[in-house]
């Protein structure tokens, strides 16, 4: 039997050769496997990342208040949630600009379907609580409104806009910025290969609108509360505050009151009637009256008084009216004075008998009714 020859050294090299060449090809193909893995999934977390760089661009656009860039960025090119929102009427451009400009926010959570092309992305937004700003602006128009009827000023639509307007930003630049917090989660689509946000939402706007959309809307609300509290205050039925044995002084950064003197006297009618006399200070920025800020009620016998038109005679009961319309006290409770002036008026309610009469004092157009001075006095 013939013995298996030994490969020559060159056929030893060529198997050698060929045994390297097939490690060499198992590398090079593992390798084109990790680079088309990598590329996929590399390209996935890239698409995973566009609906959250969408949403970014959108909220830059509602921090600018860049209503056509917003509109531009959602699948529905909707705005008509902001059709009864302050945030689009010009005449308050320049506040919601100045409100809008400080809301800041970051991406927390992203859900992602690579397949339908979808994406739930959602954002933890910081945002101006505009509660106190929206409240001292009704106050203070509804005291500069009043203060105009009286003297026969009347306003027309844009004016009264323009009016709201400049106070709005005026109690913007006096409070301290109050900050809220809310996380929305914002549904997005991709539509020939843009990501969109799928439609603007009402939690958007409120933050848009510094958590209001109609300081309009606020103002005839508050008018109709304020109607509908006088109509229960002159009930026979409306509860007296008790008896105290305190002052109506009361202070705030519109106006102060001092009591000074009561004095018991008639009306036209031969009734009696009450005299109240108090210092009324301006402490605001613009002129103003006693009639436009106080609201001074007297009750007796558990039943708000009606107010009263004193007499003038020559009557000894009457000396000291006489001198209270001289000094035009009565006069000077509708007069306006100006920021820093104190002037001492009078007001007059009817009496039922001689019982004790208990005062209660709030401001005429603060919608924090829970301020409020109370005196009672005893005219006996």
């Amino acid at each position: 039997m013939r013995e298996p020859q030994l490969n020559t050294p060159d056929e030893q090299s060529v198997l050698r050769k060929k045994k390297k060449k097939g490690k060499i090809g198992r590398v090079l193909i593992l390798l084109a496997l990790i680079l088309v893995i990598g590329a996929g999934v590399g390209y996935y977390f890239y698409e995973r990342s566009q609906p959250a760089k969408e949403l970014e661009t959108y909220l830059t656009a509602i921090q600018s208040l860049d209503l056509n860039a917003m509109q531009s960025h959602l699948q529905s090119a909707d705005l008509s949630a902001l059709d009864n929102a302050d945030v689009t009427n010009a005449a308050y451009e320049s506040f919601f600009k100045s409100i809008n400009a400080k809301m800041t926010w970051s991406i927390t959570k992203t859900s992602f379907s690579f397949q339908n092309g979808t994406a739930d992305v959602t954002a933890r937004i910081r945002y101006i609580d505009g509660s106190d700003i929206y409240r001292e602006t009704v106050t203070e128009f509804l005291r500069q409104i009043v203060s105009s009827a009286f003297s026969g000023e009347s306003l027309t639509e844009q004016e009264t806009q323009e009016k709201l307007a400049a106070i709005l930003m005026e109690k913007s630049d006096s409070l301290e910025d109050k900050f809220s917090e809310a996380d929305i989660t914002y549904p997005m689509i991709k539509v020939d290969g843009q990501w969109k946000v799928t439609s603007l939402d009402d939690e958007t706007v409120k933050i848009m609108s510094a958590n209001f959309k109609s300081v309009e809307d606020e103002i005839s609300q508050t008018l109709s509360a304020s109607s509908e509290e006088a109509d229960g205050s002159s009930s026979e039925n409306a509860q007296a505050p008790a008896a105290s044995d305190g002052t109506i002084d009361l202070s705030n950064e519109r106006f102060s009151i001092h009591y000074t003197r009561n004095v018991v006297s008639t009306d036209f009618g031969g009734e009696p009637c009450l005299l109240v006399y108090y210092d009324y200070t301006n402490n605001g920025s613009g002129a103003s009256s006693a009639m436009v800020d106080v609201n001074l009620t007297a009750y007796q016998n558990g039943a708000s008084l009606e107010a009263a038109i004193p007499a003038n005679s020559d009557s000894p009961r009457d000396q000291e009216i006489k001198l209270a319309l001289r000094d035009s006290a009565i006069d000077a409770f509708m007069k306006e004075i100006q920021p820093g002036e104190t002037v001492n008026v009078c007001q007059a309610f009817s009496l039922k008998d001689m019982s004790p009469v208990t005062l209660q004092a709030v401001d005429a157009f603060g919608l924090d009714t829970s301020v409020t001075a109370v005196q009672t006095l005893n005219l006996q």
